[in-house]
């Protein structure tokens, strides 16, 4: 048996199969509250990410400070 095949992505009956279980776990109150707080979630991961790469890119482009000669 190939174990790459038991590795994919689901097909579009595994798809309903699992947006059917979603909706019977959360019922269809709680999935607008589920998917604000993941975008919530990934926002908040995209602005600490944008927030290194700037600090990574200011850090680059500064002038090196000379050190005191005595």
């Amino acid at each position: 048996m190939n174990s790459v095949l038991l590795i994919s992505m689901p097909s579009g009956m595994e798809w309903i199969i699992i947006i059917f279980a979603i909706l019977l776990l959360f019922g269809g109150k709680k999935i607008p509250e589920l998917m604000k707080g993941l975008g919530k979630g990934i926002r908040e991961f995209n602005d600490a990410k944008n927030n290194i790469n700037k600090e990574l890119r200011d850090g680059m482009n500064e002038e090196p400070k000379k050190s005191e000669e005595k």
